[in-house]
């Protein structure tokens, strides 16, 4: 049995779940995700907890049960208290703000690069720690989202200049070694 799969998932006070088949429907303060599981797996909500079971020891059940669990526990988590992803602006001169809900990135570029975001997730920028944050009830899409920016400028290996996540480190390569005696 999955380590993960078996473990319940607890529901907070002020989130509803709605069982209809393999349709499963998390409605919370933060918002509402609805998605769709393989009905080979089966979910059920008992004493205010989501238990996820399996019918046999096939591979592509095993495969299914942890990821099940993984993916409702994140839907209950989102909904409640939400998700957050944190990046790094590194570089002189580079700098993030914020035009309205939008986000303006100066990295380099002739021209700013502005982007708005997706329904369901916020931006939020500090000059002073030069961080962008992306604040989110979904946490496929705030990662999906965080990747898209840190897309438009990635961190180089020679300067370490770019848009990076928070701790994440830069390989960091020697330059050219430059005219040495022969």
């Amino acid at each position: 049995m999955s380590r993960i799969g078996r473990l319940p998932v607890d529901i907070p006070g002020g989130v509803q779940v709605e069982l209809t088949g393999s349709n499963v429907r998390v409605k919370g303060p933060k918002g509402e995700l609805q998605r769709v599981f393989s009905p080979i797996i089966g979910i059920k909500l008992e004493n205010n907890q989501l238990v996820i079971t399996r019918n046999s020891e096939d591979p592509a059940e095993r495969a299914l049960h942890g990821t099940t669990r993984a993916v409702l526990a994140n839907m209950v988590h989102g909904v409640s208290t939400g998700f957050q992803v944190v990046l790094e602006v590194e570089g002189v001169g580079y700098r993030a703000e914020m035009e309205g809900k939008n986000l303006a990135l100066y990295v380099g570029y002739s021209h700013p690069v502005k982007m708005e975001p997706p329904a369901g997730i916020s931006f939020e920028t500090d000059a002073k720690t030069r961080q962008i944050k992306v604040m989110g009830f979904d946490k496929e899409q705030v990662g999906q989202v965080a990747a898209n920016i840190r897309k438009v400028r990635p961190p180089e290996p020679y300067h370490g200049k770019g848009l990076r996540y928070l701790g994440e480190r830069v390989r960091r390569k020697a330059g050219k070694a430059g005219k040495g005696a022969k």
